[in-house]
């Protein structure tokens, strides 16, 4: 027997990253919230200083 509780017909909201994304930043300008400075590695061990190195050679920005 199904819970009566559950209600499996109900859809959940979709949520879009680029729809959020585009949110989130129209809020933060219209909130005028700057924009936070990024880590400037000084603290970061060897074993993550590589992986983030080659992101940066493949034209990523992390």
């Amino acid at each position: 027997m199904a819970s009566k509780v559950s209600k499996a017909e109900q859809a959940e909201p979709v949520i879009r990253m680029a729809e959020l994304g585009a949110r989130l930043a129209a809020r933060k300008a219209e909130l005028g919230l700057p924009e936070l400075p990024r880590n400037a590695d000084k603290n970061r061990t060897p074993s993550k200083r590589a992986p983030l190195a080659e992101i940066e050679k493949l034209g990523g920005k992390w």
